[in-house]
């Protein structure tokens, strides 16, 4: 009888060591099921976000969430193309995501606006928020849509193209890279042009919105003999900028960007709003709705800050001058 109550006991025992572990994978399940899930849609590439995503999570765990700790991220990429937009934000609707961050450039945030009334949204563009439709006014957004604006990134091309004639003042003919398929693509273009006869230049304006169509741009601008180049704002853009910054250097042109990513990969000179400063604040924006604010009741938070950043190395390497007086204006300057 003992030697039956002591198998008995034994494997009660083991009952409970098997059981345990069991249920405890259990309990973790039920977590994780109950973890809310952030849609993170960007008409950008992971490959060249990396830095952003994590000025994005950054500005997560400032408002008390850590991914994978208790909140998920579903990320969707467009990679520059924005007719996969609709699809990545009908998918993350359907999912049923606790708030979708539409960031990667000005297309994301009306895809996502277009495809929920019912889910909070947190944008970052470049443009009006106002003028786009997504909120009523900058300190009421009203709706289930906030978020953070660059104050016109996009449409400082004027700025950029007088920078860029510091850069080169001997040039006669700047080219221009525009994306037509861009929202701000043509009012960028009509700006460009105004700017250069202000200052008697001639420009050239080559449109791209295909990687076709950007090989076929580089081959016009070469024709027309440009002596420097000017990049307009877009998202396509920054997905294929590692190819826009080696035409640049082959044909030893002065160029000039619109964000600090193309001088960190070899980009003579840069001058726009800093975005890892929006993706941040987009971060904490999401981390604050999750908590139960409305976005109806978060402001849009307005990113002041130009900066100039210049490539000292690269103008070495390509035989093209810094002057005085923009390594004095400049916010960083890589050497």
């Amino acid at each position: 009888m003992k030697r039956r109550a002591l198998i008995t006991l034994l494997g009660g025992a083991a009952a409970s060591c098997v059981s345990w572990p069991r249920a405890t994978r259990a309990q973790q399940g039920a977590k994780e099921t109950t973890m809310p899930v952030i849609g993170f849609m960007s008409a950008r590439a992971a490959e060249d976000s990396g830095h952003l995503v994590e000025a994005f999570r950054r500005g997560l765990r400032e408002g008390g969430f850590v991914e994978g700790q208790n909140v998920r991220i579903e990320f969707r990429w467009a990679h520059g193309e924005y007719h996969r937009l609709p699809p990545l934000a009908a998918d993350l609707v359907a999912r049923q995501v606790a708030v979708i961050a539409a960031v990667g450039g000005d297309p994301s945030a009306p895809t996502a606006k277009q495809a929920t009334a019912a889910i909070p949204i947190v944008f970052s563009i470049g443009g009006d928020p106002v003028g786009a439709g997504l909120v009523e006014s900058f300190n009421r957004p009203g709706g289930n849509v906030t978020g953070v604006t660059l104050r016109g990134a996009t449409l400082m091309e004027p700025k950029r193209l007088g920078l860029l004639h510091d850069l080169a003042p001997n040039v006669a003919v700047v080219g221009a890279l525009v994306n037509p398929g861009f929202a701000a693509g043509a009012q960028q273009g009509r700006d460009i042009e105004e700017a250069a006869r202000a200052i008697g230049l001639r420009v050239v304006v080559a449109n791209a919105d295909t990687d076709d169509e950007l090989e076929s741009s580089f081959a016009s601008l070469v024709r027309a003999g440009v002596g420097a180049l000017l990049v307009a704002g877009s998202p396509y853009f920054d997905t294929r900028r590692d190819r826009i910054v080696a035409f640049a250097a082959r044909q030893r042109l002065p160029a000039l960007y619109p964000f600090r990513e193309y001088a960190v990969d070899g980009g003579v000179l840069s001058y726009g709003a800093s975005i890892t400063d929006a993706y941040r604040q987009v971060g904490l924006y999401t981390a604050k709705v999750l908590k139960g604010t409305r976005p109806a009741d978060l402001p849009v938070y307005q990113v002041d800050k130009s900066e100039l950043i210049i490539n000292l190395k690269t103008a070495k390497a390509l035989g093209i001058a810094i002057s005085d007086n923009l390594l004095s204006l400049a916010d960083e300057v890589i050497e």
